[in-house]
């Protein structure tokens, strides 16, 4: 068991002519949960392919406790690996994949007996061990792979979209789990995925990729609450983006003038100015709804038109028109219920002015 320290140093890497990577530049803290999000083709998967020595950079360098580890070939990293293609062995059962590592380790069958149950029972697989990989399902094929990367307690785990192949049950329970894993083994764990909801659900720090460049890093918390622009905050759950104009830049907190027109306040995003052209933001789970008119709450209400109404069983899901047609979306638990804000009705939003962003536009 044991943690170490992984630092990426400029990485590059292209295909053909386009710069997968470019000049990535990030450090994963021993110990620690790190995920790299972003959408489809920002060059998660070839990070993680560089750190476990399965695909050569261009240029720059992975180091692991001080020393540099480009010439390290992958199976001697001693990295647990998690990919897409989760690599299993058909013909062998879920129980013997899993002891492969150990095996190769030189480790006795009753000790590898031991470690590989224990593993299993991590991620829930226990009664389908002596299932042969060919037949196992997807999600059972994925669970057996995070199994075999963590039965010989690697410092450094290294997970490609592990939870790709579970369904919505699936995809809770096996969080718990490598919640648990992670909880036992303490190692330094880099996680590649495009869903910021498991990004938050499983990391202690969130590092944001565009086009292969890192767009911003920081503590789970901090990157959600205090995104550095729109495009982080889409890439960990949804958000409402406005168009509109800086009116006053204070303290702080931004005075902005929606396209639409409504004046609202919101943190104030870096480099903004008044009279900048700029994209407001703010979560649906962070804005207030009541039925009842703006001036009737007073302070910074808006009003709005109850267009779409969706129950989601925990929640339900308002899209609403403002000022001049602007469309917003609103979170409302169902605990809360709908108390007449069904469709058609007139209503108030507000929100906290720091949990809006306002951001210089591109």
């Amino acid at each position: 068991m044991g943690s170490a320290a992984l630092k990426l140093s400029s990485l590059t890497s292209r295909a053909g002519s386009r710069r997968v990577l470019d000049g990535f530049t990030m450090s994963a803290e021993p110990g620690l949960v790190t995920a790299v999000v972003g959408p489809a083709g920002c060059g998660k998967s070839t990070l993680i392919r560089c750190i476990a020595g399965l695909q050569a950079p261009q240029g720059g360098s992975v180091e692991l406790d001080g020393n540099d580890i480009a010439r390290v070939p992958a199976w001697r990293r001693g990295f647990g690996v998690v990919l897409p293609s989760d690599g299993l062995f058909p013909h062998l059962t879920l129980a013997e994949n899993v002891a492969f590592p150990l095996r190769m380790r030189g480790i006795r069958q009753q000790a590898r007996h031991g470690l590989v149950a224990t593993a299993l029972d991590l991620v829930q697989l226990s009664g389908v061990a002596h299932q042969r990989a060919a037949s196992a399902t997807p999600a059972e094929r994925q669970r057996a792979a995070i199994a075999r990367a963590t039965v010989f307690a690697p410092a450094v785990l290294l997970l490609d979209e592990p939870l790709a192949a579970q369904d919505m049950a699936g995809r809770a329970s096996l969080i718990a789990s490598l919640r648990r894993i992670q909880a036992l083994l303490g190692c330094t764990t880099v996680l590649a995925t495009r869903a910021g909801a498991d990004a938050l659900a499983l990391a202690d720090r969130i590092a944001v990729l565009r086009d292969g460049g890192l767009e911003q890093l920081g503590g789970s918390a901090e990157v959600f609450d205090e995104p550095r622009n729109d495009y982080v905050a889409a890439q960990l759950g949804e958000v409402n983006r406005l168009a509109g104009v800086a009116l006053r830049v204070e303290d702080g907190l931004a005075m902005v003038r929606l396209a639409c027109g409504p004046v609202v306040q919101a943190r104030c995003g870096r480099i903004l100015q008044p009279g900048d052209p700029c994209v407001f933001t703010v979560r649906p789970d962070r804005i207030a709804v009541a039925a009842a008119s703006a001036a009737d709450l007073g302070g910074p209400a808006v009003d709005a038109t109850v267009v779409e109404v969706v129950f989601l069983g925990d929640a339900y899901r308002l899209r609403m028109l403002i000022g001049s047609g602007a469309e917003l979306v609103v979170r409302r638990s169902a605990a809360a219920g709908l108390r007449g804000m069904g469709v058609g009705a007139g209503v108030a939003v507000a929100w906290m002015p720091h949990h809006g962003a306002a951001f210089r536009a591109p």
